[in-house]
């Protein structure tokens, strides 16, 4: 449907528009697939440690993750992509939210995702529901071809997922007074802000709390 508008509808993508945290799923498929190290194993069990206890931040803690990334071909995890999204993540799509994407489509809306997500597993996402445009996380690749484990520019979330959002807004020219944004987590606070129309998705104590004293939306997946 053509758009009719320069309204947009950006959702965040894990546990808004789906009802898990594709990273959990991810390391599942990874370690049953025998592609996790020993090494990276201990690593990611004392950084979440660490990330739990609150002694480092969440940006150190995907930094961290990325890193499993280093030295491997980009097109492996592009070929695996369909068949994990249609496997491990299509069943998880929140029925409340999946409506709401669908009526926005309907009015015409600019339908965004904006995710801490790397983009070879959000593309079959996109393609299957039509999404417009990808807002995420963009791997690094070095001049011999291979990975380098870091992200371009930085892991979409906190005040980079903002930047990366305002870029958007800025080319398409979009209004953000009468957009919507969809979140579940006190780190999308600053991406939240962006728009007249906050929503908060079955949320996070923290963002509640946030949300109940600003009087944005609150809705549950189901």
């Amino acid at each position: 449907m053509p758009k009719i508008s320069n309204i947009a509808a950006f959702f965040d993508f894990d546990e808004t528009l789906i009802d898990i945290n594709t990273s959990k799923v991810g390391f599942r498929w990874l370690y049953d697939n025998k592609m996790l190290t020993k090494g990276y194993l201990i690593k990611v069990i004392i950084m979440n440690f660490l990330y739990k206890t609150k002694l480092i931040s969440e940006k150190r803690m995907a930094d961290s993750l990325m890193t499993f990334y280093k030295n491997k071909e980009l097109s492996y995890f592009e070929a695996q992509a369909d068949g994990f999204y249609q496997d491990l993540i299509k069943h998880h799509y929140a029925p409340n939210i999946l409506k709401i994407l669908s009526d926005h489509k309907k009015k015409g809306h600019i339908i965004v995702i904006v995710s801490g997500s790397i983009r070879y597993y959000l593309e079959p996402v996109a393609k299957d529901l039509g999404i417009d445009h990808l807002v995420c996380t963009e791997l690094e690749i070095g001049q011999d071809g291979l990975l380098t484990g870091k992200p371009i520019g930085q892991v979409c979330i906190g005040n980079y997922k903002k930047e990366l959002t305002l870029k958007l807004v800025n080319e398409l020219d979009i209004d953000l007074k009468n957009s919507y944004a969809y979140g579940d987590n006190q780190a999308d606070i600053p991406f939240l802000k962006l728009v007249g129309n906050p929503v908060v998705v079955s949320p996070t104590p923290t963002l509640r709390k946030v949300a109940q004293k600003n009087n944005w939306t609150i809705l549950n997946y189901r």
